[in-house]
């Protein structure tokens, strides 16, 4: 009997793990990329050009290439490439950043417990970076945290937390409020809070910024997505 009430116990638990690892794929597939950071000019030319490779790299990985599978295949070399930059440059934030949004990118591209996994990884990462210098390119590393908190479910399928969210995406507009990345994503941020007006005036900051001459395909793609997100926006706002 005993042996027997065992079996009939761990059913269930499977059944849960199995819909827990659903939910997970579900949850992350294509969700969690984070920031694309401008590689901003240091005292170390050597390392900003390292970092505007990988930069560069991510942009047309990310807005060019429509195969999934070519994609998920690129930016796994990329996540190597720029992990190699870090190890050239320690104690440095600007790599770490670019590090962990090919890391985040990665997650994005896979699904269920690996791509949980990336996102842990990218987290750490991240917080490195904040650890270094919370103020390197534009609050690159706030900025990308608060994005995966609110992007990555919470417990108990992730480690998804909506108050560290709001309080990293705040702390990324405090230091660099004219920042297409920190705005957009804390407009997004703010749909999903359903605060509708708020986030159509941060998602309107964010389009309002100088273009990135430098930088035409991540600036054309990404003032696409805030588009996309204001039409969203004033849609709700209109039947509100």
């Amino acid at each position: 009997m005993a042996a027997s009430t065992g079996r009939v116990g761990r059913k269930p638990k499977v059944q849960m793990l199995r819909r827990s690892k659903m939910l997970l794929a579900s949850a992350l597939f294509l969700a969690v990329a984070v920031p694309s950071a401008p590689a901003l000019a240091s005292d170390n030319p050597a390392m900003d050009a390292a970092v505007a490779r990988v930069e560069h790299e991510w942009e047309r990985i990310k807005y060019q290439i429509k195969d999934p599978r070519a994609q998920h295949a690129q930016i796994e070399i990329l996540t190597r490439d720029a992990a190699a930059v870090t190890a050239r440059y320690p104690g440095r934030a600007e790599p770490l950043i670019w590090q962990g949004i090919a890391q985040s990118e990665h997650a994005a591209m896979s699904s269920g417990l690996s791509a949980l996994a990336d996102a842990k990884e990218s987290r750490k990462t991240f917080e490195r970076a904040y650890q270094l210098d919370r103020t390197a390119l534009e609050a690159g590393a706030p900025t990308s945290l608060g994005t995966l908190y609110y992007r990555v479910p919470g417990f108990p399928i992730g480690f998804g937390d909506k108050a560290k969210a709001r309080h990293y995406l705040s702390e990324a507009l405090s230091i660099a409020p004219d920042s297409m990345d920190a705005n957009y994503f804390y407009g997004d941020f703010l749909i999903t809070k359903g605060e509708y007006a708020a986030a159509g005036r941060v998602l309107q900051h964010a389009l309002a910024t100088p273009p990135h001459p430098d930088r035409p395909i991540w600036d054309q793609g990404r003032r696409a997505e805030i588009r996309a997100l204001l039409v969203k926006v004033n849609a709700k706002l209109k039947h509100s």
